[in-house]
């Protein structure tokens, strides 16, 4: 019987040798078997006596085929990795030397060899060669240890094509097809077979099955979340493999495999974009977004340098995320057919610097401003109030009287669904940044403002989808701050699309919300992440689970869900799915009374104040009393006779600046 393991160790052992000795132990087998093979031939096609006579011809075969083999790169070749590509060349390299063998023949011997003889070994050649090389390629998938056993989810031509890629890695085995077409089921794929999706459950122990790769590149949104459903209760680690778009346009390949995309377990259908409406405030203009580097800021000048800007101005205050992003634009820009002369400025700097925001605009022509420069981490601005009220108001304040003063054309704010009836400073702040944009527009500008609602964006930073698969991959526990929290979300793109596309159809103080959907627990979409990545949740139903879940109760300020509109007044655009909310606002004198108190509180770093005239310009905004309780309990007024201090415990130094003092 056949030690399978010393057979394995003795491909591994064979797999470290130098690539020069590999590459001689290949040369010297033709040089013995393809002798043998032409002897083979003649013996078969004439006789075996003639055979034996006819040692001269047998040096031929060496001759004629090794430096054509050489020539070709056929002993360069990885054969683990070796394809199709491979294959067709060794037909070549095959028929070549066959083709020197009868010139040979026709030229110094004179018509010596039937060509029936060179026929048969042309034919037992080819055999030999691929079917080596390819035994050989077969010898080291199955000697690698590592390879996890997966099952390929369709068998079209991207399933076809990610099986064969992955026979040439380490990473993955593919070892069964599945597909949902019953013309396919029972046919084999490069020796594997093809069989009914419902036949999987059975497959997973005979096979040994661990995962799932998604070939499905094609299939609608609402396809793929039907087989995600299907795959969910098996327990297997579930991956995909990136769009067809993003294959044929060679952005990636087609074995780049990735976690499943979270959009697929949403329950809605993205947004279609309306191209003519993307187009509308970037084509042929000079473009300016702040908070470049951010996620949101860095998405939307991904999508704008494509809409054929004249120029686009990235400004941001963290240094190596301008660096990051430029670069990624430049690498776009190359990677074009046809490269189109858009200029990037990469400039450093804060929003928050209303003559650096003007120079900015009047230099470089500025006709859209995209402000996206925010503080968006709820609990991180709630123990930084006057920063995230510099940074969140009065940092869109400054820009977009810059904007005014420029004469730029459209300005458009980045909001969030957390500015509707906020419980939270950044969500008071963003609000209040909004009253702004409303409040200028009222005074009369020639430039347009309007801003942007939407929910979560899946993957951005400390979203909850990051966080997740990292605990998940830690072995848990998953936190999750309530079992009945729920939220809007999108994607990244589809985001910034949503901006991009508002900007066109501004008309001044608008608005924008996306038609959304219904929200998604927080609860269910860590259960589902779970199941998806091989892994089970472990509670009191299934106490031998993989993964526990731990509710950690509410953060200062979070709410158990969040909404897109104050009130119930929203009308149609060009677009079915975006709606221009129709709200109140703030006449200009007296939201500048509002914003100088504001100010001055923020100069002292007077939090609770500050708090205090938040809620008298923000009408809707309700703080938080856990965060009230945390924030101020330990704090207290200090009397002076020229005036008052305010001072703070060491405990409260991240919440309140310590002390400082007004005459």
């Amino acid at each position: 019987m056949i030690d399978t393991l010393r057979v394995r160790r003795l491909i591994q052992t064979a797999t470290g040798l130098p690539r020069t000795l590999k590459r001689a132990i290949m040369v010297l087998a033709d040089v013995v078997v393809l002798p043998l093979i032409l002897f083979a031939s003649l013996a078969l096609t004439v006789d075996a006596t003639a055979a034996a006579d006819s040692g001269w011809l047998y040096a031929g075969a060496g001759i004629t085929t090794v430096p054509v083999f050489a020539k070709l790169g056929l002993y360069r070749a990885v054969l683990r990795y070796i394809g199709a590509k491979a294959m067709a060349t060794i037909v070549v390299g095959v028929t070549a030397s066959v083709a020197l063998l009868l010139a040979f023949d026709v030229w110094f011997w004179r018509g010596a060899v039937p060509h029936g003889v060179l026929l048969t070994y042309w034919a037992l050649a080819l055999n030999y060669v691929a079917g080596s090389r390819y035994l050989v390629r077969v010898a080291l998938q199955s000697a690698d240890p590592d390879g996890q056993r997966v099952v390929v989810y369709g068998a079209g031509d991207a399933g076809a094509r990610l099986a064969m890629a992955l026979l040439g890695g380490k990473g993955f085995r593919p070892v069964a097809f599945v597909d949902d077409d019953p013309a396919l089921w029972g046919s084999a794929i490069g020796g594997i077979e093809v069989h009914d999706p419902a036949k999987l459950r059975r497959l997973i122990p005979a096979q040994r099955i661990t995962g799932v790769l998604l070939a499905i590149p094609s299939e609608s949104r609402r396809r793929r979340r039907e087989i995600l459903a299907q795959l969910e209760p098996l327990g297997l680690h579930v991956r995909t493999i990136p769009d067809l778009s993003d294959i044929v346009a060679g952005r990636v390949r087609v074995d780049d495999v990735h976690e499943v995309d979270m959009c697929d377990l949403l329950g809605r259908e993205a947004v279609a974009p309306n191209q003519a409406l993307l187009r509308g405030s970037i084509d042929g203009k000079s473009v300016l977004v702040t908070g470049a580097g951010g996620s949101i800021g860095s998405e939307l000048c991904r999508q704008i340098v494509r809409l054929k800007p004249t120029r686009l101005v990235l400004f941001e205050q963290s240094e190596i995320a301008l660096y990051a992003i430029e670069k990624n634009l430049q690498l776009i820009l190359a990677s074009e057919p046809r490269p189109r002369p858009v200029q990037i400025v990469a400039l450093l700097g804060s929003a928050t610097n209303s003559y650096r925001m003007r120079e900015i605009m009047q230099v470089y022509g500025v006709h859209t401003v995209y402000h996206a420069a925010a503080y968006k981490h709820v609990p991180i601005v709630e123990q930084n109030v006057t920063d995230g009220i510099h940074n969140n108001t009065f940092a869109t304040l400054h820009t977009a009287l810059a904007a005014h003063e420029a004469g730029v054309e459209i300005f458009v704010l980045v909001s969030t669904d957390k500015a509707v009836n906020p419980t939270n400073v950044m969500g008071a702040t963003k609000r209040l940044a909004e009253l702004v944009l409303q409040a200028l527009q009222r005074r009369g500008s020639g430039t347009r403002f309007c801003m942007v609602r939407f929910g979560n964006v899946l993957d951005s930073s400390g979203s909850v989808v990051p966080l997740f698969r990292e605990q998940i991959a830690r072995g848990g526990p998953i936190t999750v701050t309530h079992p009945d929290i729920i939220r809007y979300f999108m994607t990244i793109e589809e985001a910034a699309q949503v901006v991009i596309q508002a900007a066109a159809m501004a008309t001044g103080g608008d608005v924008f919300v996306l038609d959304m959907g219904k929200p998604v627990r927080i609860d269910d979409l860590a259960r589902r992440l779970v199941h998806l990545m091989g892994s089970s949740v472990r509670d009191e139903q299934n106490p031998d689970g993989d993964i526990e879940i731990l509710y950690t109760g509410l953060r200062p300020a979070e709410k158990l869900y969040e909404e897109l509109l104050i009130g119930a007044n929203a009308a149609r655009t060009e677009h079915p799915m975006i709606l221009r909310a129709v709200e109140h606002s703030l006449p200009w004198d007296q939201l500048l009374r509002l914003l100088d108190k504001l100010r001055d509180a923020v100069r002292r770093y007077d939090c609770k104040l500050a708090r205090e005239i938040l809620a008298e310009a923000v009408v809707e905004y309700v703080p938080s009393p856990a965060i009230e309780d945390m924030v101020w309990k330990h704090t207290r007024v200090v009397p002076k006779a020229n005036g008052w201090r305010h001072a703070s415990r060491p405990a409260l130094d991240r919440h309140v600046k310590p002390p400082l003092t007004r005459a």
